[in-house]
C-alpha cells in the first residue's frame, strides 16, 4: 500500500508533543512491514537546527489566497522511509513550530492551509500515487476536504482515501472562515454540516467531516469524545454522528528509545527478569540527589506538565498525605507559573522528602521512572498518555484517574487474563486520589508488590498491533473510496 502521512512535527526532525512520537514512530514500522510510506513535514528552522539536509526533490505551484504560490519540496530518505520537507521560508522558517514567546503565531491559519494544500501538490509533482492520506490533528484538517473537493477529478490523487487523527480534542485550530476560501474551498461547503463552524473555519472538524476514515488515540478517548462536551469540546455531536466511522487505536511506544536494558541514565541496566537490585542503585541515586533520608516507603514520581488538566492541582492535596504515611515524593516539570509556586511550596514544606525540578532534563527524568515505585498520573482527560506506558517499561506502577487511554492501559485488578498493574481513580477528585494512593501504599507493603511489577515490566506497548490495526483502516478506507 503507498501511504502519505501529513503531520506538522514528527521526532527526530522537530517535536513540542506527543503527536511527534506518534508520527516519527508509526510510519517507520508500516514501512519496515513492506509499505512504501512518504512522511511530509514543513520545513521548520529546527529541522535546519537538528543537522537535517533534505535534498530538492520538486517545485511547487499551486492557487492560494487568489495568487500564485510558490514552495519546493525537499527529500530525505531514512531506511525504508522517505521523508518529504514544504518549505516556505516565510511560513515555517521561525523559531517555534507554532509560536514564540508563550503566543501562538496570528498567521497559524495560513501556514496549516498553506501545507494542507502542498502535502497534496506535493504527493502528485512526486508521483507517489497514494491509496490513502493519514492526516494528524488540526494542522493537516484541511487535507481531506481539499482532496475530495479539489482533486476529486484528479487522476494522480482521485482515488486516494482520507484517514484523519485526533490526538487531542481539545485543540481544534479556529480561524477565520475567509482562510477556507484562500485554500480554495468552494463557498458551497461552508454549512453547518460542512465547513462552517459558528461562522468561522475549524480546522479539526474539517478533518473530521470530510475524511472516510477517523481515529482518535485509545478505545476509551474515541467513547468520551462522542459523549460529552466536556471531551469533545463543541464537536461531540460531529463525532457522534460519525459514530461508525470513529476508531480508537492505542498509541504505541518507541521501545528502543525508552529500554532499561539500554539506558546510559541508570546507575544500574535492569529488565523483566531481573529489576531488583537495578530499581534499587537508581532509587538510591535519586535520592542522593534529591537530598531525600533513607526511607522504607515508596518513592512515587511524576514526569509531566504543569497543567490542571494532567490533575496536578489534586496531586498537591494528596502528596501530602501521603507523605505523612512515610512515601516520598519526585517530580519533573515545568508549565503553570501558579502550579509551580504550589509545588515549590510543598518541596520547601518537605525538604527531605519531596523534591520538585522545574526543568527539562531528560537524564533526570529517566532515572526518576526506574527509581519510582510508584508513578502518578492523574489527568482530567488523557487521549492515550505515554508517561504511564515509559513507567510500566521502567517498573514503576502507575496510580492514575480511569479516563482515556489511561482506563486502556492502568488495571487495578486483572482482567480478561491479565494481572494487575496499578491503581486507578474513579474520577478526577483529590479525594478519590488521596484513596488510590493508600490502596497503592498499602500494596507496597505486601509480598504481591513484586506481582505487580513484574506485570507492569510484561506489557507490550510496542507499536506492532497499532501498525497493523492502522493497515486494516486504510484498506477499509481505500474500500469506501472505491
Amino acid at each position: 500500500m503507498r501511504i502519505v502521512f501529513a503531520a506538522s512535527e514528527a521526532v527526530p526532525f522537530c517535536k513540542t508533543g506527543g503527536l511527534a512520537d506518534v508520527a516519527g514512530a508509526l510510519p517507520r514500522v508500516l514501512a519496515r512491514k513492506g509499505h512504501r510510506v512518504a512522511l511530509f513535514l514543513p520545513y521548520y528552522r529546527a529541522v535546519a537546527k537538528a543537522g537535517f539536509r533534505p535534498e530538492p526533490a520538486a517545485e511547487l505551484r499551486f492557487l492560494f489566497d487568489g495568487a500564485a504560490a510558490r514552495a519546493r519540496l525537499l527529500r530525505l530518505v531514512q531506511g525504508e522511509l522517505e521523508v518529504f520537507f514544504v518549505q516556505q521560508p516565510a511560513l515555517y522558517d521561525r523559531e517555534g513550530l507554532y509560536g514564540a514567546d508563550g503566543r501562538d503565531y496570528l498567521d497559524n491559519g495560513t501556514r496549516f492551509a498553506f501545507f494542507s494544500r502542498a502535502v497534496l501538490e506535493g504527493a502528485k509533482a512526486v508521483g507517489l500515487e497514494p491509496d490513502v492520506f493519514h492526516c494528524h490533528d488540526w494542522q493537516t484538517g484541511l487535507v481531506p476536504p481539499c482532496l475530495r473537493l479539489l482533486h476529486g477529478g484528479d487522476p494522480a490523487l482521485a482515488r486516494a482515501a482520507s484517514v484523519f487523527t485526533i490526538h487531542n480534542a481539545a485543540y481544534q485550530g479556529v480561524f477565520p472562515k475567509e482562510l477556507l476560501a484562500s485554500a480554495g474551498l468552494p463557498q458551497a461547503e461552508f454549512t453547518p454540516e460542512g465547513l462552517e463552524y459558528y461562522g468561522q473555519a475549524n480546522y479539526l472538524k474539517s478533518g473530521a467531516v470530510y475524511s472516510e476514515l477517523l481515529s482518535t488515540v485509545s478505545p476509551t478517548y474515541a467513547g468520551e469524545i462522542r459523549s460529552s462536551a466536556e471531551f469533545g469540546r463543541g464537536l461531540e455531536g460531529v463525532y457522534l454522528g460519525r459514530g461508525a466511522d470513529l476508531r480508537g487505536i492505542l498509541n504505541g511506544l518507541d521501545l528502543e528509545l525508552w529500554n532499561p536494558l539500554s539506558d546510559g541514565a541508570l546507575p544500574r541496566r535492569f529488565g523483566p527478569g531481573g529489576w531488583r537490585e537495578g530499581k534499587r542503585e537508581a532509587k538510591a541515586l535519586l535520592r542522593r540527589k534529591c537530598g531525600f533520608v533513607p526511607a522504607e516507603g515508596p518513592l512515587i514520581g511524576a514526569v509531566t506538565r504543569l497543567d490542571r488538566q494532567k490533575g496536578l492541582d489534586l496531586v498537591l492535596e494528596a502528596v501530602p498525605g501521603a507523605v505523612a504515611k512515610g512515601a516520598q515524593f519526585a517530580m519533573v516539570a515545568l508549565g503553570d507559573p501558579e502550579l509551580d509556586k504550589g509545588f515549590r511550596a510543598l518541596a520547601a514544606a518537605h525538604p527531605r522528602r519531596v523534591h520538585f525540578h522545574p526543568a527539562f532534563d531528560d537524564p533526570f527524568a529517566r532515572l526518576l521512572y526506574a527509581a519510582s515505585d510508584l508513578f502518578l498520573m492523574p489527568s482530567r482527560f488523557e487521549p492515550c498518555g505515554l508517561g504511564q506506558m515509559i513507567a510500566m517499561r521502567y517498573g514503576s506502577v502507575p496510580v492514575a484517574v480511569r479516563t482515556g487511554g489511561l482506563a486502556d492501559t492502568v488495571r487495578e485488578r486483572a482482567e480478561g487474563g491479565r494481572p494487575a498493574n496499578g491503581f486507578l481513580a474513579a474520577r478526577p477528585d483529590a479525594d478519590e486520589l488521596s484513596a488510590a494512593l493508600d490502596r497503592a501504599l498499602a500494596a507496597f507493603r505486601v509480598p504481591e508488590w513484586a506481582a505487580r511489577v513484574d506485570a507492569c515490566l510484561a506489557e507490550d506497548f510496542s507499536w506492532e498491533r497499532s501498525a497493523e490495526r492502522y493497515a486494516a483502516l486504510y484498506e477499509e478506507a481505500r474500500a469506501r473510496r472505491a
